[in-house]
């Protein structure tokens, strides 16, 4: 006999490009590959990536997390230090070298682009406008390229109003690379009312991760009930992902680290879930929250192409010669 299921039905819209993008693939594999290389443990300074499922599985292969290079104990001088994805100021290591630290830089590229175009601004006679927000830590790795001074903060149109430089004619912008592409559009805008000479980057600071995830979002918002992104609250870009979606048109938009998050008490009746990850969140808890749902609801998945990702950056020179395989990633992208 037929059993028919008595759960609701429910079309989740699962975004593809989500998730892990390739400065954060790369930098988590610098981790892996040095602990297969040099053994436990391997110092990381800050969260390599802003994820505690990422973190805490990194800890569990003999990763060590610090905020400052002080924290190596001298019995622990010769074991790799990794510097995270968002980047660190100049002094950081230069710290490390004057400490005989033996380091591994996992820098994003496209956040060391960002470096490359403030430094060129400043080597051109321009003062630095880094559009950002103030305390994350590509931010402060950007302003730490530059000398004390050579580069201006600026988070909001209010502050683009506010700002008095010593020269108008030799300014140059840059952006951090996970912010919102709206705001960020409408910064530029009223920075360049006021200040017609200001000069762009060589190339687009906001990354294309960023840019991607955003889009696929604003796509898949219109006529969602709920919307989840994926990603940890100190994420920039997972929470702009939030705000893209409600924007966008989804009646509701939440940021979970995992599934125990989700307030099902709270979401009341849905039958269209938006669902994406920001660029530091895991694929394996994306799974867990589509397995949570089927628990609850008779899901039909709708797969949202709304751009395919080709970029791979490999890891550096020094830990090529060690194989990575599917098991040691496993942990992030679950089982093969």
């Amino acid at each position: 006999m037929l059993q028919t299921t008595n759960k609701p039905p429910l079309t989740i819209r699962l975004c593809q490009p989500r998730g892990f993008c390739a400065g954060v693939d790369r930098a988590i594999q610098i981790v892996v590959l040095a602990l297969k290389k040099y053994g436990a443990p391997v110092y990381v300074r800050h969260e390599i990536v802003h994820n505690r499922y990422v973190v805490e599985g990194l800890q569990s292969l003999g990763a060590v997390f610090i905020e400052e290079l002080s924290e190596i104990p001298a019995e622990h001088r010769q074991s790799p230090v990794v510097f995270s994805a968002h980047g660190v100021p100049k002094s950081v290591p230069a710290d490390a070298q004057a400490r005989n630290l033996f380091y591994l830089d996992a820098t994003c590229p496209l956040v060391s682009k960002v470096h490359k175009q403030a430094m060129r601004h400043q080597r051109l006679g321009r003062h630095v406008l880094l559009i950002g927000h103030a305390g994350h830590p590509e931010v402060i790795g950007t302003m730490g390229q530059l000398p004390e001074g050579a580069v201006t903060l600026v988070e909001t149109e209010a502050d683009a109003a506010r700002l008095v430089p010593a020269d108008p004619k030799a300014l140059g912008f840059v952006t951090q690379t996970t912010l919102s592409v709206e705001d960020t559009a409408g910064i530029i805008r009223a920075l360049r009312e006021r200040f017609p000479d200001l000069q762009a980057p060589a190339a687009e600071s906001i990354c294309y991760a960023t840019t991607n995830r955003q889009e696929a979002v604003k796509d898949t918002a219109p006529g969602a009930d709920l919307y989840l992104i994926v990603g940890a609250p100190n994420s920039s870009n997972s929470r702009r992902l939030v705000e893209v979606a409600e924007r966008a048109g989804a009646t509701m938009s939440l940021l979970v680290q995992r599934a125990a998050e989700i307030p099902w008490n709270d979401i009341g009746t849905i039958s269209t879930l938006g669902l994406s990850a920001g660029a530091s969140a895991p694929e394996i808890i994306v799974d867990e929250i589509i397995d949570a749902f089927r628990q609850r609801f008779d899901v039909t998945i709708d797969l949202a192409i709304t751009a395919t990702e080709t970029e791979d950056f490999p890891v550096m020179r020094v830990l090529r010669d060690v194989e990575l395989t599917p098991a040691d990633m496993a942990f992030v992208n679950g089982a093969a």
